[in-house]
């Protein structure tokens, strides 16, 4: 019979914060990401795992993993298609009761005092609905690229992120958000590339209050989308942001004078993108014989 671990952290308290994981085909990671939520300071009150028809044994894993925490504390939903992330997370995010939801990709995992910094940051300023941190990388050896940076853990800066702001950058990478679950907005489920920045977009321009925290929180264990060299990706994510912008011009948040340039400066901010991909890539070509000069 399967009991759920000794883990210190579930004596920490527990705060009105559901973690939303969709879930496709990770049954390699799951089990990683729900531990790093299992040792925060405060932990959330409920995990919601949403299997999106992976078809592997992904689902088997995430009700495995269910028998292994405290009862009730992981709701696994099995999605009867498949739907992509941001269908899946909207899934989740209608499941969750609490006051706050946050999101963690199934194959990242959170820094011990994510949910304790990024609660407080939200329960002290209740006009704020949307919030970040920034993110990191964690090496082949599972620690932190970014190490000297944790070394002296303190609670950070939040700093306030403007309209105009969130136009130029994102600033909101997915496994770094806590948001109100009261908020009409939801991912746009049909959208493949940027839907998540969509929806931050969506949120600010509806007149909420968001700020990010100046502190890495949470890890990546493989490269940014397009860190690589895979040009076709990093032109699918620029199609995605173009849309986005696209689609807040058409909801009227933003007129002509500025969708123009924001266009033209999302496509300047592509070509530096797609030109350091092919650098990443050519800097990794292995080198070739050596070819004998001909007379």
């Amino acid at each position: 019979m399967n009991t759920h671990p000794i883990i210190p952290a579930f004596r920490a308290p527990q705060v009105p914060v559901s973690v939303v994981i969709p879930c496709y085909r990770c049954a390699d990671t799951i089990a990683r990401a729900v531990k790093s939520i299992a040792m925060q300071s405060q932990l959330p009150e409920a995990v919601i795992l949403i299997d999106d028809l992976s078809g592997d044994d992904t689902l088997d894993q995430l009700y495995l993993l269910q028998t292994q925490y405290p009862p009730g504390w992981i709701q696994v939903i099995a999605k009867p298609q498949n739907d992509g992330p941001g269908a899946t997370r909207n899934a989740g995010w209608d499941a969750a009761t609490t006051t706050y939801i946050a999101f963690l990709d199934a194959d990242d995992s959170w820094h011990p005092r994510k949910i304790e910094l990024q609660y407080r940051l939200m329960a002290d300023n209740p006009q704020l609905a949307l919030s970040g941190h920034r993110g990191g990388h964690m090496e082949t050896s599972g620690q932190p690229a970014d190490e000297p940076a944790l070394s002296s853990q303190s609670d950070g800066h939040a700093r306030a992120v403007s309209k105009t702001r969130l136009l130029l950058f994102n600033e909101f990478i997915t496994r770094s958000v806590m948001l109100r679950r009261d908020l009409p907005q939801r991912f746009e489920p049909k959208k493949k590339y940027c839907e998540d920045y969509l929806l931050w977009m969506q949120i600010v321009f509806a007149g909420n209050k968001a700020s990010v925290l100046e502190v890495p929180l949470a890890f990546a264990y493989k490269p940014d989308f397009g860190a690589g060299g895979l040009s076709q990706q990093v032109w699918r994510m620029e199609q995605g942001e173009l849309d986005s912008y696209r689609r807040i011009f058409r909801e009227q948040h933003i007129g002509v004078f500025t969708a123009v340039p924001i266009y033209l400066f999302s496509l300047v901010k592509f070509a530096r993108r797609y030109l350091r991909s092919r650098l990443h890539r050519w800097n990794r070509k292995p080198a070739g014989p050596h070819q004998p000069v001909r007379s």
